[in-house]
């Protein structure tokens, strides 16, 4: 039987500082994207790079609802999805597939996150992909790449593929399947979700009004991620992390446990 989260006391005192705060700031992550509704029960991840060189990871556990995270649950692994430390919790090696293969792959990374939202899954399987008609799919076009569906990722031998779709870019969409998105930190990758997400609702609403749809002319795309810097006064998700911090503590405190 899957652990509670009731299960196991605070790990604060057997963690660095610097690791006590990545894991509140991923639990955070955990309980927003179900306060945001981009859950899928218990499945999907948001996984997170601890500093240092022995590539270890946090990441939720299996079983365990998004709301229900917090620091201490969360489970410290290596790329191979094993864990590194002592946890009542087990994880799904199968959903560590696709953030494993990325975190390898770049370094820069610091957050991947993944979402099975209703909203993205449409308009991931629409062939046209995300159109250029709201300021916040231009957000997105600045840095999207695709991938298409190979199945459920139980497969490695589909990691390469993955790693070379995303390339360099935040935003990768998962044909059939999902959005996730990849950044420095938790913040950047929150916001980044939020864009995505937001662009695909404004999409799947515009397409149901039945009247012809007004593309965003190319120019104004070219210079959207200058914009996007002025926008965020060139902090990125960290302009908004403190408000979506105070909005949860509101809505399900308790994360920072």
């Amino acid at each position: 039987m899957p652990a509670k989260h009731s299960d196991v006391g605070s790990v604060r005192a057997q963690v660095s500082t610097e690791e006590w705060q990545l894991r509140v700031n991923l639990a955070a992550a955990y309980r927003l994207v179900a306060l945001f509704g981009w859950d899928d029960l218990v499945f999907t991840h948001i996984s997170a790079r601890l500093p240092g060189p022995q590539h270890h990871f946090l990441i939720n556990p299996y079983g365990m609802l998004f709301e229900e995270i917090t620091a201490s649950s969360l489970v410290k692994i290596d790329l191979e999805g094993r864990k590194v430390m002592d946890s009542p919790y087990e994880i799904n090696p199968a959903g560590f597939t696709i953030h494993s293969c990325i975190h390898a792959a770049r370094g820069d990374v610091g957050c991947v996150m993944h979402v099975h939202s209703l909203n993205g899954i449409a308009v991931s399987a629409q062939r046209q992909g995300l159109l250029p008609i709201s300021q916040q799919s231009l957000f997105v076009l600045s840095s999207l790449a695709y991938h298409d569906y190979e199945g459920v990722a139980l497969n490695a031998e589909e990691q390469p593929r993955l790693v070379r779709d995303l390339g360099d870019r935040m935003y990768l969409m998962l044909r059939n399947h999902g959005l996730l998105t990849a950044a420095g930190s938790m913040a950047d990758a929150f916001l980044a979700m939020y864009v995505f997400e937001a662009a695909c609702t404004i999409q799947v609403r515009a397409q149901s009004g039945g009247s012809e749809l007004v593309p965003i002319p190319d120019p104004i795309l070219a210079g959207i991620k200058a914009a996007a810097a002025q926008v965020t006064r060139g902090l990125g998700g960290a302009l908004a992390w403190p408000g979506l911090l105070r909005r949860l503590d509101r809505a399900n405190p308790g994360y920072a446990g």
